[in-house]
């Protein structure tokens, strides 16, 4: 996965240089983190005030939104920064964003199809989380279904709004095809899997662990028609941490805390030793069973933070939000060109690490 990140940057800055996850939320659980070891220490505010600052945080039912929030929680991590977190399950990005403007939720994770919303105003980019690759479009190999052309005339399901919305395009793009060239059944992420193995759809796009399940069942006719891999060269799946314009100006001091904490989650989830601990908290957390969480250990590049930061000093992460964001334009999802300034708090990151 190094080599796939590198390859993956180094595209993204060929290209730059050319160029110049509807679902309501689950049972929310709430802790400070479980820390092992001494106790952690107070932030200033909670030494003068002896509270510590409630954050509800949006995530998704899959390792690569969990494993660093998770990995903050039982360490203590948040704990160490006067934060008690609690945990709000999502199908996608788009309706934790919608959570977050209504003000249950303040802080999120998504993936790279509800980016654009953040280019649109709607959120900022506080930290980056990962670039994944664990978007696919698949299908039936049993109803004859070999190739992205082959997909013509058939029914396509996909979640709008959603990384797996942009796969699907990026795929169709790739052998010179659109949405009109197949019949595209829109709905939504929690019903692609049920939809694919009942038979009503001959393809669909998704992200782990649902390919995970949908492979499961079918067995010997699961077949991976396209991933994000696939298009490595093009564009970039990044996924990242959010807060709504208005919670970043009025709560610095609370997302640098979190950012900070988060630093010290990377560097936990980047080690392999950690791998099964990480995907048991994921399956206590999503109440799924352990094997299908170890397996999503290789759905992202799990950097450290010092390679965070290193990719902010290099300007390679700037690039690789600059492609997505191009990529959106391209495709029609966004209207104009925005600084990458202007969603993504790069100073807040640098800040965490000092």
């Amino acid at each position: 996965m190094k080599k796939a990140l590198s390859l993956l940057i180094a595209g993204c800055m060929a290209l730059s240089m050319a160029a110049c996850g509807g679902s309501g939320a689950s049972t929310a659980t709430s802790t400070g983190g479980a820390s092992s070891g001494s106790a952690p220490a107070s932030t200033a505010s909670e030494a003068s005030t002896g509270e510590k600052t409630k954050v509800v945080v949006g995530y998704m039912p899959n390792y690569g939104s969990l494993a660093e929030v998770v990995s903050a929680q039982h360490n203590g991590y948040f704990e160490e920064q006067g934060l008690e977190v609690e945990l709000m399950e999502f199908a996608d990005g788009p309706t934790i964003i919608a959570a977050m403007e209504s003000g249950s939720v303040q802080v999120g994770y998504i993936g790279s199809g509800a980016h654009k919303l953040a280019i649109q105003g709607q959120a900022k980019i506080f930290c980056m989380a990962h670039v994944g690759n664990a978007d696919a479009v698949v299908t039936d190999a049993s109803k004859g279904i070999e190739t992205i052309e082959d997909l013509k005339g058939k029914i396509v399901g996909y979640s709008s709004g959603t990384s797996s919305e942009q796969i699907l395009k990026y795929a169709l793009e790739a052998h010179g095809m659109t949405m009109d060239d197949i019949k595209a059944q829109e709905m939504d992420a929690s019903a692609l899997v049920t939809a694919m193995l009942s038979g009503s759809l001959d393809a669909c796009a998704a992200w782990s662990p649902m390919t995970f399940t949908i492979q499961e069942q079918m067995g010997d006719n699961y077949k991976v028609l396209a991933d994000n891999m696939m298009f490595s060269d093009q564009s970039a799946a990044v996924s990242s941490w959010i807060v709504t314009p208005k919670y970043a100006e009025e709560n610095a001091d609370t997302i640098l805390a979190f950012t900070k904490a988060l630093m010290k989650a990377k560097d936990f989830r980047a080690d392999e030793a950690n791998y099964e601990q990480i995907a048991q908290w994921v399956a206590d957390q999503t109440k799924t069973d352990y094997e299908t969480c170890y397996q999503q250990r290789g759905d992202a590049e799990w950097q450290t933070s010092a390679e965070l930061i290193e990719s902010i000093n290099d300007g390679s992460m700037e690039k690789m939000y600059k492609v997505q964001q191009d990529d959106f334009l391209k495709n029609g999802q966004i209207e104009a060109e925005v600084p990458v300034s202007d969603y993504v708090m790069f100073d807040n990151m640098l800040a965490a690490a000092e």
